[in-house]
This record gives C-alpha cells, structure tokens and sequence, in this order.
C-alpha cells in the first residue's frame, strides 16, 4: 500500500482544476471544495455570492513515489493564468482567485521558489500564498464534474511556463 500526500490548490472554478489534475502522473484522487472563508460547512450558493470568503479549490492526494508536491505546483501554475486576480478567464470573484493552500513548511518553500522563477521570466504572480485551514468537500455534483457531464473546462488551459 503506498503512502498518500496532499496539496490544495485554488485556481478558478474548481471543475477545471479538478480535470486536469485528475489526468496527472501519480495523482490518486481530487476533491472539489472550499477553503480559505469564515464559515463552517459553506455552501455553493453561499459561496458564489460571496458570503463566505471562501476559494473554490481542489485538495489532491498523490502518490510521492510517483509524482512530487513540485511537480503538481508547477502543473497549478500551468494550467490557470497566475496573473488574473479574482478570477479565470469569464469566472470573475474572489470565490475564483488564485491560491496555493500550503499543509507544511516544505510546501511554503516550494511555492516561493515557483512563484520566484516565475517573476523572474516576466510574470505578474497573484497567487496568494497561505497556510491552509480546514478543507471542506463541495456539494457530490462537482465531484468529478466533467467526466459525469462531458465536456471540457472553457476557463483552464495548459500554457507551458516553466
């Protein structure tokens, strides 16, 4: 049985997260929820209204044999433009912004050094940086969103910047 480890990130609608991360090396699952807010147990209506201060994020589980946290940072900051605040692509709010949740020094460290080689090619980093607080799961309906629906996301797309 292999250990697993886990990330949250927040980068726009959680679907788009949730689609791409589901496709990479290692990753053994994701969940679409909320953190970041002031109120226990949101809700996405409460969310999308901005009652909660909420992200809507991802929490991803990996297998570290397999994949590394560095390998998924620099995936997250791949796969959504880190330089919109509030927002990705036509999905405006503060329930859309960009930010890395870290679960312990190592993964605070490794987001710096990103953000760093980042900023050094030119880029404008929004993403915010804070430690995480209690994750919770969304509603089952945004579980696995595109494959029990079809499609693709319209608001995330891959653009190598490393």
């Amino acid at each position: 049985m292999s250990i697993v480890s886990y990330c949250i990130f927040a980068g726009g609608c959680f679907w788009g997260m949730d689609y791409y991360f589901r496709r990479a090396e290692g990753v053994v699952s994701v969940e679409s929820g909320y953190i970041g807010g002031k109120e226990e147990n949101p809700a996405y209506k409460d969310v999308k209204a901005h009652l909660t201060g909420h992200a809507e994020a991802v929490r991803v589980g990996y297998d570290p044999s397999v994949t590394s946290y560095e390998k998924l940072a620099r995936l997250f900051f791949e796969i959504h433009d880190p330089e919109q605040t509030d927002g990705q692509g036509i999905d405006i709010g503060p329930q859309y912004r960009s930010e890395i949740f870290y679960l312990d020094e190592e993964q605070k460290s490794v987001a710096e050094k990103l953000v760093d080689i980042l900023e050094k090619k030119g880029f404008r980093i929004s993403t915010r940086l804070t430690p995480a607080s209690k994750f919770w799961p969304a509603e089952e309906y945004h579980q696995d969103y595109f494959a029990k629906n079809g499609g693709e996301p319209d608001c995330h797309f891959y653009t190598k910047r490393f």
